[in-house]
């Protein structure tokens, strides 16, 4: 355990960054646990990796008529904010020279990527998608 956290700590010094690692624990639709990690730390063969990229914390909600996936994007701009979107999944990604994020979200329906919004605000990311049937992917502008 020591070598793990004293592996890390070299890593923190040549990353020159915050270390962080959370999971978050919530009834997927079929009322089974879901866990889904977010943070720059990461398990690896020889202990844990300290990632550039940081997994940002995202909650799904699986509404009647619509899908709306949250995330939290703290230290960026809107326009910082590239997202994705196909009929079953949501990429969020953000390549800033000091701050990166990348997710790549399972959608738990099919749903229509023409009619996304997204919104952010106090560096929270909302992006809100109608559920329906199957068509290519597009961007989506950040409002």
């Amino acid at each position: 355990m020591n070598e793990a956290f004293e592996s890390l700590k070299t890593a923190e010094k040549a990353y020159g960054g915050p270390m962080y690692y959370g999971f978050s624990v919530s009834v997927g639709p079929d009322g089974k646990p879901m866990i889904s990690e977010f943070g720059n730390v990461r398990p690896g063969l020889k202990g844990p990796e300290l990632r550039e990229e940081i997994s940002p914390l995202v909650d799904v909600m699986d509404g009647k008529d619509r899908v709306t996936v949250f995330a939290e994007l703290p230290g960026v701009d809107k326009k910082e904010i590239d997202l994705k979107v196909s009929e079953d999944s949501l990429t969020i990604s953000v390549n800033k020279e000091r701050r990166k994020y990348y997710k790549e979200v399972s959608l738990p329906v099919s749903v229509k990527p023409e009619t996304a919004k997204a919104s952010y605000r106090n560096g929270v990311l909302e992006v809100s998608i109608e559920k329906a049937g199957k068509v290519s992917g597009k961007s989506i502008p950040v409002e």
